[in-house]
Parts: C-alpha cells; structure tokens; sequence
C-alpha cells in the first residue's frame, strides 16, 4: 500500500471527468437525430447501452491511477 500521494490520482480524476463530459455532450448531441423517432421502448435500450459503455476501459484507468502500470 502507497504511503505517499501520487501525481496520478488527480489527474487521472480530472481526466475522468473531461472524458465522461465529453461522452456525455456526444451521446447527448448526436444519439437524438438518429433514434429520436423510434418508439420509448426501443430506444430504452439504446440508452441504457450507452449508459454503461463508458465502464469498459475503467478498470485500467483506475489500475493505472493507482499503480501506474497499464496492465
């Protein structure tokens, strides 16, 4: 266990931050114009996809924030 605070950690956190507001205004801007005519319940999954893809590369970040090795 780290003893000291790394240079990592805040910025990997404000990294997070920026990426997920950034994937945030695309699905937001563009997801609309192409599914905003289908029904609720079709585009329920859609959303709910997009919603949870941005956990996929998270687990590497976060071992890279706390580690600093990418694997």
């Amino acid at each position: 266990m780290r003893t000291e605070p790394t240079w990592r950690i805040p910025v990997g956190l404000l990294g997070l931050l920026v990426g997920l507001i950034v994937y945030g205004v695309m699905v937001a801007r563009y997801v609309p114009e192409l599914i905003g005519s289908w029904p609720a319940l079709a585009q329920a999954p859609v959303y709910l996809v997009l919603g949870l893809i941005w956990l996929l590369p998270l687990r590497r970040f976060l071992i890279w924030m706390e580690t600093g090795r990418t694997r």
